[in-house]
């Protein structure tokens, strides 16, 4: 019997806990009360209740707080395809014992720029020299799936292309986004002040990935494209489908379209529902109504991956455009929005 392709993508809050004070986030702010609430995470009977993801990124907070991830990743591994951790690289033990167990996981380490730059943003003492040598540890170690993540802003725009080129040396991913502001952030007053000077540091890292010979590169290029289309407000380039080809679940068990907007909108709870029930539930139905209609305008990888993998030919051909036509170059005057300040 020929198995069906798994298609949904998934992101799984497995806690808001968090060691980090990140400027773009106040989840730290509630220390306390994810704390006292640890007992109410997701557990593994939860979790066994997900269904079925060609991709599945595990995120928190800082998901190495969980002392059971390993026990987590085991049960998620025989749903999904692909498995992706998002961390900020602090606790290497852990980090390192889970790809022994797991060396087909990805791992994203989260680095807001150099030293200096990450360790104000982060608010992590050495957090940068940790990070640094998780990943180094993890290049030695011949773990394949491996790089890092910046949240683009003011801060630490300068910092992108000497990380770009340390993880290029490397052999490192480097995945990117803006800031955003919503109720998962706890932060709603996130914004960049100058708008030119980001996208002029998006416009050098598009156009080093386009001239890169990696085709994953030239679409993280697009990626890349869509985020100057963000920060100046402007429509999406592809349509958001959270809620119908991806999903968020947070640490209590509520399923949520996805963590950008201002106020949670919940399909269901996992703790409390089978996946089908809540899945196709009218509850759920309401949701992606409001999702078709929310204009938001977010751009971030857990909602264009799958925009990107349905409607492939929409980056490949502005792939092509720039290849074959435009000689690998990419300019912030092609978006007529775009106005120096």
């Amino acid at each position: 019997m020929k198995k069906t392709k798994r298609k949904l993508h998934g992101m799984v809050i497995v806690t808001y806990r968090c060691n980090a004070h990140c400027n773009m986030c106040f989840q730290h702010l509630h220390v306390k009360e994810a704390a006292a609430k640890k007992q109410e995470e997701l557990t593994l009977d939860t979790v066994r209740k997900l269904p079925e993801m060609a991709f599945c990124n595990i995120t928190g907070g800082e998901p190495f707080l969980r002392t059971d991830l390993k026990e987590i990743v085991d049960v998620i591994n025989k749903k999904a395809d692909r498995i992706v951790i998002v961390t900020n690289g602090y606790f290497t033990d852990r980090i390192l014992d889970m790809c022994k167990s797991y060396p087909n996981i990805g791992i994203r380490i989260s680095m807001e720029g150099l030293q200096e730059t990450n360790d104000a943003i982060r608010g992590i003492p050495n957090g940068f020299e940790k990070g640094i040598s998780t990943l180094r540890k993890l290049h030695d170690m011949g773990h394949k799936d491996v790089g890092f993540s910046t949240t683009v802003q003011d801060k630490n725009c300068d910092d992108l292309i000497p990380l770009y080129d340390l993880g290029d040396e490397l052999g490192f991913e480097h995945a990117t986004s803006t800031l955003h502001n919503s109720f998962y952030f706890k932060k709603f007053d996130n914004e960049i002040e100058n708008k030119y000077k980001v996208a002029k540091s998006f416009e050098a890292l598009v156009n080093k990935m386009l001239q890169s010979k990696s085709p994953k590169k030239w679409f993280r290029a697009y990626f890349n494209h869509g985020l100057i289309n963000y920060i100046y407000n402007q429509p999406r380039l592809l349509p958001c489908e959270m809620s119908s080809d991806a999903f968020f679940i947070e640490p209590y068990g509520d399923v949520i379209p996805c963590n950008g907007m201002i106020e949670k909108a919940v399909m269901g709870n996992l703790n409390a529902q089978s996946w089908d029930e809540l899945w196709n539930s009218k509850k759920a139905d309401d949701v992606r109504k409001q999702v078709k209609s929310c204009n938001r305008g977010c751009w971030m990888i857990g909602s264009v991956a799958p925009a990107m993998e349905k409607r492939i030919w929409i980056p490949g051909w502005w792939i092509l455009k720039h290849k074959l036509f435009m000689k690998n170059k990419y300019s912030l005057s092609e978006n007529k929005f775009v106005k120096k300040t």
